[in-house]
């Protein structure tokens, strides 16, 4: 009986050691397949790190690229006086003074001196439409600000039923204008911006719309506050020129008319 039980005792250690064996062969071939599997994920995902950290590279030096000449254009404009700086925007814009288009806008600013009041707000058309006078449209929206003598207290763009409305210093509102603006879009929601802008800002002295095309949706005149002095920019339009005539002359205001060639 002795003899059997020892046997026994033998079978089971070497069924423990089996199946420690056996798990351990488990172990070893798993850890060889995650050893494998990291090695070809980290040479598939390789070239597109070094594709990716060589993008934000290039987009970084082009940063630098932008700012140094920012920074540069930042200090030669220090020592300008207003009326410098305002040259300055005009020249960038193409409507420097010995450009033809010069009289046109010198006679346009003569006529903002009878905004009444001492605030603006600025309406922008932020459709597709516009899209292309982006490259002139804050030189040139700020030195209307600063020839006309007003205070700029709130900007508000619109599109496709769409407004937003910003208030701030100068620069800070026309940088939400251009990096909020969507300049896409094919409906010029007047009204809804109107009412929106009545809604989200404090009431100016006046209104100040520039866009290109008429509104796509109801104006309601009476409910605007305060007179709209529209400027409608771009190729002569007669639909645009009528509209923003009335919505004018409706509210007290004028259309001042400005045209680009």
């Amino acid at each position: 009986m002795a003899r059997k039980q020892r046997s026994q005792s033998t079978n089971i250690h070497e069924s423990f050691s089996d199946m420690a064996l056996l798990m351990l062969a488990t172990f070893v071939f798993l850890l060889v397949m995650i050893m494998i599997t990291s090695k070809l994920a980290e040479e598939n995902q390789l070239p597109r790190l070094k594709a990716s950290v060589s993008e934000l590279q290039k987009k970084l030096e082009n940063a630098e690229s932008i700012n140094r000449r920012l920074l540069g254009d930042m200090d030669s404009m220090v020592n300008m006086t207003v009326e410098s700086q305002m040259e300055h925007s005009l020249e960038a814009v193409g409507l420097g003074k010995n450009s033809k288009n010069r009289k046109d806008f010198d006679l346009f600013v003569k006529g903002l001196e009878n905004i009444p009041g001492d605030s603006l707000h600025l309406m922008v058309d932020g459709t597709g439409s516009m899209h292309g006078a982006t490259t002139f449209l804050i030189p040139v929206l700020r030195v209307i600000v600063i020839r006309s003598g007003k205070r700029l207290d709130a900007i508000t763009w619109f599109s496709d039923g769409t407004a937003a409305t910003y208030q701030g210093t100068m620069g800070s509102m026309f940088d939400n204008l251009m990096s909020g603006a969507p300049f896409i879009g094919s409906e010029e929601t007047i009204g809804k911006a109107f009412r929106h802008a009545v809604r989200e800002a404090p009431i100016p002295g006046a209104y100040l719309l520039i866009g290109d095309e008429p509104s796509d949706d109801t104006i309601h005149p009476f409910d605007i506050p305060s007179p709209v002095f529209t400027i409608p920019i771009g190729k002569e339009n007669a639909d645009t020129a009528w509209a923003y005539r009335k919505l004018a002359d409706e509210t007290g205001g004028k259309m001042l008319q400005l045209v680009f060639q």
